[in-house]
């Protein structure tokens, strides 16, 4: 995956009319295929002739042509998500029939333009590769550690006591790992170690 990847900021929309047929794009930032797929169910229109989808979430894709001939929507939806280098989005276009056929070609621009159009005029921000730290650090240490983390835009995932300390899991920024893991050595005067988890 390369560095520049965004996702979107929020929620947003774009509608055009295409030969009389209304083609509704509606995107959103998802974590999870779970996600996408409630994000389809909310604005999924049930009176409208076709809501066809694609989301992209890391290596994992998927989409559909709810009724479309094969590959004129889902997939040129996708390929919108992939041509504005974005991750973590699902993109649904809904369309309203309006009476004249569009044949192949149109449907795949009609699908492909409406959600690239979309996803241009978005507000993006950038992806950041994250990482994952497991430590165990004594009690004593453990309010000067926590005062440090923002330090790395680190946050502590789980946090287990144990007979002689407390183990930590840490989600930070794949930029910082290197300096947080020097640094809680430090803190800790060589006690504690961070490994990674991931």
């Amino acid at each position: 995956m390369s560095e520049s990847l965004h996702t979107l900021a929020g929620p947003c929309r774009h509608q055009e009319e295409i030969r009389k047929s209304r083609f509704l794009a509606l995107a959103a930032p998802v974590e999870s295929s779970a996600q996408a797929l409630a994000f389809l169910r909310e604005v999924g229109d049930p009176t409208a002739t076709h809501n066809c989808w694609a989301y992209r979430i890391g290596r994992d894709y998927r989409f559909n042509d709810d009724g479309e001939p094969g590959g004129t929507a889902g997939r040129p939806i996708l390929q919108a998500v992939e041509g504005q280098a974005m991750d973590r989005v699902m993109v649904v276009v809904t369309r309203w029939y309006g009476g004249i056929k569009l044949g192949a070609g149109g449907l795949v621009r009609a699908y492909g333009g409406t959600a690239a159009e979309c996803l241009r005029r978005a507000e993006r921000v950038p992806i950041v590769a994250m990482a994952r730290l497991g430590l165990r650090c004594e009690f004593a240490g453990l309010a000067l550690l926590k005062a440090r983390l923002k330090d790395w835009q680190a946050e502590v995932e789980s946090e287990t006591f144990v007979a002689d300390g407390v183990e930590l899991e840490l989600r930070l920024p794949e930029n910082r790992v290197a300096e947080a893991q020097a640094r809680i050595v430090d803190l800790s005067r060589g006690r504690s170690e961070a490994r990674r988890l991931d």
